[in-house]
C-alpha cells in the first residue's frame, strides 16, 4: 500500500514542557501510516522557512516518508499552541494561522497529479483547503479525508461526493446523531464514514453496517495524535484486509498506544517561550 497525506502541517507547541512537536492531521496520517507498515508515505504541503520547518523537515525524513514535492516559502511554519486541562488532556489554546499556509495555495500541476496517482490513497483534511480539488484529485486517486468537528450540511455536499473515507470528530454527538450523520454522508457518495468519539470509542458505517468501538485503556500521559492514531491504523489495516472489526480493533489499540507518548509521534525539540509570543 502507498498512501500520501496533502496539506496541513504545524509545530505543536507545549507550553508546560517548552517544547514543539511535528503535527497537523495530513502529515501525521502519513507518519503514522508509514510506522504501521504502509510500503511508501508521501506527504506534500507547505512549509517555512524557520526553525520549526526545519524540525518538520528532519521529522519526516527520519520516519521515511518522502517529501520530494515539498513547497517552502518564505516565512513562519504554522504553529499551534497546546496546554493542559484540569483533567490533563491536551487542549489548543492558540495558533499563528497556519504561518504560510495560510497565504499560499497549493497548486497541483501535472506533474503533480502523475505523482499523487502512483499512491493508493491519499488523505487530507478541512485544514488543508484543497476542497476546490477534491473533484480533479479523485479521479487519479481514492481519497480519505478528516472533517473534525464541522458537518453543516453545505460543507458536506461540498466535499462528501469525492470520498472513499469519511471521519469526524463527534464527541458532543449522542449515538443516534452519529449515525444521522454518518447515512448522510453516505448517502452524499462517501463510501465509509467513522465518527471518533473520545473516552466513548467510535462509531462506523460500513456497506450499511453500523459498527461500534469501545476505547483501549491506556495510562495516558498526552492525547493528541490519538485521533490521528485510529484514522491511520484503520486506513491501513482496512486497505489491506477489508475486515471492519478486525481494523477498527487495531485501530483503537493504536490510539491507546500513542497516548503514551508525547506528541503525535515524538521528536520533541525545546523552544524558547517568547518565540511564540505573536501567537493568538
Amino acid at each position: 500500500m502507498k498512501i500520501i497525506g496533502i496539506g496541513d502541517n504545524v509545530v505543536d507547541y507545549y507550553q508546560d514542557r517548552g517544547e514543539i512537536y511535528p503535527g497537523g492531521n495530513a502529515l501525521n496520517i502519513a507518519v503514522l501510516c508509514k510506522k504501521y507498515g504502509v510500503e511508501q508515505s508521501s506527504y506534500i504541503g507547505v512549509i517555512g522557512n524557520d526553525i520549526a520547518a526545519e524540525h518538520i523537515v528532519n521529522s519526516l525524513k527520519a520516519e521515511g516518508v518522502d517529501i520530494s514535492r515539498i513547497r517552502k516559502a518564505y516565512g513562519p511554519n504554522g504553529e499551534s499552541v497546546i496546554s493542559l486541562n484540569e483533567n490533563n488532556d491536551r487542549t489548543f489554546v492558540g495558533s499563528n494561522n497556519g504561518g504560510v499556509q495560510g497565504l499560499i495555495k497549493l497548486n497541483f500541476d501535472e506533474n503533480d497529479l502523475n505523482y499523487i496517482s502512483t499512491h493508493d490513497l491519499m488523505h487530507t483534511s478541512l485544514y488543508s483547503h484543497i476542497e476546490q480539488d477534491l473533484h480533479k484529485l479523485s479521479k487519479k486517486i481514492s481519497i480519505s479525508f478528516d472533517f473534525s468537528s464541522r458537518h453543516e450540511e453545505t460543507y458536506l455536499k461540498e466535499v462528501c461526493p469525492y470520498l472513499n473515507y469519511g471521519f469526524f470528530s463527534g464527541s458532543e454527538l449522542n449515538d443516534s446523531q452519529c449515525i444521522e450523520l454518518m447515512h448522510y454522508a453516505k448517502n452524499l457518495g462517501t463510501k465509509i464514514i467513522g465518527v471518533t468519539r473520545g473516552e466513548k470509542g467510535a462509531l462506523f458505517l460500513v456497506d450499511d453496517q453500523v459498527y461500534k468501538q469501545p476505547i483501549v485503556e491506556a495510562k495516558v500521559i498526552d492525547t493528541l495524535g490519538a485521533g490521528d492514531s485510529f484514522i491511520s491504523m484503520f486506513l491501513v489495516h482496512y486497505h489491506q484486509h477489508h475486515n471492519v472489526t478486525e481494523a477498527l480493533n487495531k485501530a483503537a489499540i493504536a490510539a491507546a498506544k500513542n497516548c503514551e507518548s508525547y506528541g503525535a509521534f515524538g521528536y520533541g525539540l525545546s523552544k524558547k517561550p517568547n518565540l511564540s509570543k505573536d501567537l493568538v
